[in-house]
């Protein structure tokens, strides 16, 4: 019986992660000016899409060779690492972003939030679990009107180890207190997916340019639950609700 539904935020919910992507890529834009271009940058990204910041930016840092033209300022940030002062740099791009309320607005995924809205008509248990800093995570949500469209919220603040590590997914199903079998998890990138599967919970994998070849390449999930064409979704999500006792709730 699936009496809960949690969600990953960047990728699912919003198109974030789109412009994460573009942040990280202004970033080293401003680090190797004459060098590099927005596009290149943007599909490195999509091949650690989902990971933690850290190694999002070590991965980007060393694909570019950045270390030099980072550790140049790092004294500016007061950090003691080139990828920390990559990602200040690319934080204040993003920042940029989020001071925009439109640009969010206009980045939503309807058929996602139609599944969130759903869920919560028919009284499932919702659950939030981001990768995303709480600041962020909770501006982001002010900005969608969802602040209040969960039951408990996790980001990245409140676990040891991120995703594809299950801790998030542990906690949401704790804090819900509804056991991980009865969980259903909408997510869009692999690690997000490895998370979900590794705490023992149901998933579906709505894809996104950034996650979709990934996401068959790995063959981590059965082909019928991963969802590439997002008007799919409310149909797939009923499905796997069907093959689990067909309700939300007792």
């Amino acid at each position: 019986m699936i009496r809960a539904m949690i969600f990953d935020l960047d990728g699912t919910l919003v198109q974030t992660e789109k412009l994460k992507a573009i942040s990280y890529a202004k970033a080293v834009i401003d680090l190797c000016p004459q060098t590099i271009g927005e596009d290149e940058v943007i599909e490195a990204f999509k091949e650690v899409v989902g990971l933690s910041r850290r190694e999002v930016a070590a991965a980007l840092v060393d694909r570019f060779d950045l270390e030099a033209p980072a550790q140049a300022r790092m004294q500016e940030f007061g950090v003691d690492s080139p990828w920390q002062a990559f990602v200040q740099i690319r934080l204040d791009h993003y920042g940029d972003m989020l001071a925009d309320p439109d640009l969010l607005l206009n980045n939503q995924w309807p058929h996602n939030r139609a599944v969130l809205d759903a869920a919560r008509e028919e009284g499932c248990r919702t659950g939030l679990a981001t990768m995303s800093r709480c600041e962020q995570a909770q501006r982001v949500l002010e900005i969608l009107g969802m602040k209040d469209d969960f039951d408990f919220v996790a980001t990245r603040d409140d676990v040891e180890i991120g995703k594809p590590d299950p801790e998030i997914y542990q906690l949401v199903s704790s804090e819900l207190d509804v056991p991980a079998e009865d969980c259903l998890v909408l997510e869009d990138s692999p690690s997000g997916v490895r998370a979900a599967l590794a705490a023992g919970m149901w998933c579906i994998a709505v894809t996104t340019p950034f996650t979709r070849e990934q996401m068959h390449a790995l063959d981590i999930l059965e082909e019928r639950w991963i969802v590439d064409d997002p008007e799919q979704v409310t149909a797939v999500v009923q499905k796997m609700i069907a093959e689990h006792k067909g309700s939300f709730v007792d």
